[in-house]
Formats: C-alpha cells, sequence, structure tokens
C-alpha cells in the first residue's frame, strides 16, 4: 500500500474515495473538482493507494487556536479522513496520522485540532476533546415574549443584507470573536464564500439561500451577525408552524445577542428556533422570559486537541491565579511526553522539563481535555484516567487550569 501526497491529477480519485467513505454518492464531476480546488488553499491532501485506486484520504491545513487570554498557536487542522470499507483495519489511519503528525511537529505547531466523526478514534492518537457544543430548540409560545413590544436593540439597529455584505462584514467580526473566545479556530476565505454561495462544494443544487441579519450598535459598529433559514408548515388549522434554523451565529458584545436572539423570536409565523452549534455557557436560555422553553436537543464533544508541544502550549495561555505544578505526561507516540514544571502567575507562565517527583501522571489526550480549561481534574482523577501522586493535585490543577467561560469552537471544518 502507498500512502503519499495526492497531485491534482489524482484529486478526483481523492474525492471518490473520500466521498464513498462518508457515504455520499461517490459521483465527482469537473464541476465538483473544481469547487473542491477552489477550497483547498494551503491544505495538504495524502491518499493511500491500493495500486491505482485511492482507498484511504487525509487532509490536514493550516490553523489558529484561540488559548484562554486571547493568545493564539498554530494548529494543524485535520478534516477528510476516511478509510473505504475494503480496507478497515489495515492501519491505513494509522499511518497517515503519524505522518502527519510528525510533519506538523517539525514544522513548529503547537497542536492539531479535529471534529470527531466517531467518538472512540482519535483517542488513541492522543487527541482529547477540549470543548463542548450545545444546540437548544426554543418553543417561542412558551418562551414569554410580548409580541407588542420591539426588540430590545439598545440603540442599535438590525438590518437585513445579502451575502456579497456578509463576506465584506463577516471577517472582520469573526477575527475580533476570535481572538477572545478560547477555542476558536482562523478561518479560511473560502469559509465565507462557501458559507455564502460562490462555492458549491456539493453542487449548486444542494445550495439555499439563508437569511442574515446584521446588529449594528448605535455607533453604526458591527457587532453580530447570524444566518438563519426558515421551513414552511401549517397545520390543517391554517396555524403557522414554522422553525427558524440557526446556521450561524456570531456575536461580540451581549447587546448584539440579546438584540439577534430576541429578532429570531420575534418573526412572523416561526413559533420554534432551532439554536445551532453554540457555547454550553451560551446565555441563550436566560435571555427568555421563560427559560425553560429552551430545551437541549444536543449535547456533544466538539473540538479535539491534541497537544504536540506542552511546553508551549501550557505557556501560551493565561492563568487567574498563581501555582506550580508537575505534571508526567505519557505519550505513546513519542511526540509530547515527558515530565513538566508548569510556574503559573497571573502575569505569565513558564512550563520547563524537570526531574522533580510529579504531582500528576496522566496521558496527552487527558492534558489536551485540560488545556484549554473546559474538563476537571478531578472528574478525570475520579474517572480512573489520570492519577495523582500528591494528595491534592487534582483539585490544585482545577484551580490553576479551569477558566471562568468554556472554551467553545464555533466551526466545523
Amino acid at each position: 500500500m502507498d500512502v503519499r501526497p495526492v497531485t491534482d491529477h489524482e484529486l478526483p480519485a481523492w474525492m471518490r474515495a473520500l466521498n464513498t467513505g462518508f457515504l455520499r454518492p461517490p459521483a465527482v464531476t469537473e464541476q465538483s473538482v473544481a469547487a473542491r480546488r477552489a477550497t483547498l488553499g494551503d491544505s495538504r491532501l495524502t491518499g493511500a493507494f491500493d495500486a491505482d485506486t485511492c482507498v484511504a484520504t487525509f487532509r490536514s491545513f493550516p490553523q489558529e487556536l484561540t488559548t484562554p487570554g486571547g493568545t493564539p498557536v498554530p494548529a494543524d487542522a485535520i478534516s477528510n479522513v476516511a478509510v473505504l470499507p475494503t480496507h478497515r483495519r489495515q492501519g491505513l489511519l494509522t499511518r497517515l496520522m503519524a505522518d502527519d503528525l510528525t510533519a506538523a511537529k517539525d514544522r513548529g505547531d503547537v497542536v492539531a485540532t479535529l471534529i470527531a466523526a466517531e467518538y472512540r478514534i482519535y483517542g488513541r492518537h492522543g487527541f482529547g476533546p477540549a470543548t463542548t457544543m450545545t444546540e437548544w430548540t426554543i418553543d417561542i409560545p412558551r418562551a414569554g415574549f410580548d409580541p407588542r413590544h420591539p426588540v430590545p436593540l439598545a440603540g442599535g439597529r438590525i438590518d437585513l443584507v445579502d451575502g456579497a455584505e456578509v463576506r465584506k462584514l463577516g471577517p472582520v467580526l469573526h477575527e475580533r470573536l476570535r481572538r477572545t473566545q478560547p477555542g476558536a479556530v482562523s478561518r479560511h476565505e473560502h469559509w465565507w464564500d462557501m458559507n455564502t454561495g460562490v462555492i458549491h462544494l456539493h453542487g449548486e443544487a444542494s445550495w439555499t439561500e439563508p437569511f442574515y441579519a446584521v446588529y449594528r450598535s448605535a455607533d453604526g459598529e458591527v457587532e453580530g451577525l447570524v444566518s438563519y433559514q426558515a421551513d414552511d408548515h401549517w397545520t390543517d388549522a391554517k396555524q403557522p408552524r414554522n422553525t427558524a434554523s440557526v446556521n450561524w451565529l456570531l456575536s461580540v458584545t451581549p447587546a448584539a445577542a440579546r438584540a439577534l436572539w430576541h429578532y429570531l423570536c420575534s418573526i412572523d409565523w416561526i413559533t420554534r428556533v432551532k439554536s445551532g452549534w453554540r457555547s454550553p455557557d451560551d446565555l441563550l436560555p436566560l435571555l427568555l422570559p421563560d427559560p425553560r422553553a429552551a430545551s437541549i436537543t444536543t449535547q456533544a464533544d466538539w473540538l479535539w486537541v491534541r497537544l504536540l508541544d506542552v511546553a508551549a502550549a501550557l505557556e501560551a495561555r493565561t492563568y487567574d491565579t498563581a501555582g506550580a505544578l508537575v505534571l508526567e505526561v505519557v505519550d505513546g507516540a513519542g511526540l509530547a511526553g515527558g515530565r513538566f514544571l508548569l510556574d503559573a502567575t497571573p502575569d505569565g507562565a513558564s512550563c520547563t522539563p524537570t526531574t522533580r517527583d510529579a504531582d500528576l501522571t496522566l496521558d496527552v489526550a487527558e492534558l489536551a481535555s485540560l488545556w484549554l480549561g473546559d474538563e476537571s481534574a478531578v472528574r478525570l482523577a475520579e474517572l480512573g484516567r489520570l492519577r495523582e501522586e500528591r494528595a491534592g493535585a487534582a483539585r490544585g490543577a482545577d484551580a490553576l487550569l479551569r477558566t471562568p467561560g468554556r472554551p467553545w469552537c464555533p466551526d466545523l471544518f
């Protein structure tokens, strides 16, 4: 089996294998190849070939991931991983992943990232779930809004815009958000093209133009954007039972979030709003007069992280308290293991190799789950997924590593 970078000539075969692995219609067209090519940018495409047939696919690309405190670190983003059902259990994913992670470490990437389609695959490669997402469904009649009262705009305004305007306003707004939101990742220009209909990755027939609304503050600054779609469902009694489904919503101020959610819940004929993938501590339910009107319909792990440079990762983020912690990090792949002394203060942190006795022993995947502040070392100890070498060390790790707000990744990649 030959594992190698994919040439432009081999792109259609790589795409056919990818479609097959994801149970999509396998056929590719000149148009779909052109659309895929337009989104690749500086992606690194790898394939496994059995003779001339592509039987496994793998893509990675440069990314930045925001740490607690706002510092971004270079990341190796991984996507489009598939193995044909005829070639499973032959070690192809292991070879593809090992080659990619080794190259990423050599480049100086601090972490690797991915969104896991299946939970049980990536832990054995050193990845740990680092953020969670929640989706709510809002029952508008129950929410308690008075339709006689206007949307609270705090002196600002909401306007409907088109895709061209979103491509102008969105990148700047997203940069503002991701510089302050731990767990957020950078977006390439083609993200905006795909999400506003310029690029039809799965064919033009698959694209339906959504509605876009922008919130501007009293001084005219863009502070929020939302993309949403609506269905068309009426009961036999000619009563509307329509649902507005949020594709994505970005806000950099509480006023923008409040205004956009209230706007979505105030649209005529809309009786349900599906929130899309939000942070589990999003303000949304508490913005409703009756928070019970927002029921959780999905809650799951989202962004997975693989540490490639433990010292750089722990030094990049900020800490609200001062403390020291010695971590024995186990990495079966030999990429990021070792014993490290983390010495942190609110003014900065250092993380260096040490021979001091360890306070905690844990796998690199468990450290990845702790790194952005979402998981608890005490919980992991109770689950037997890390070991306290010093009594009370897990509680001390939580005091040092956990963050007031939960990390959140708005993106699927």
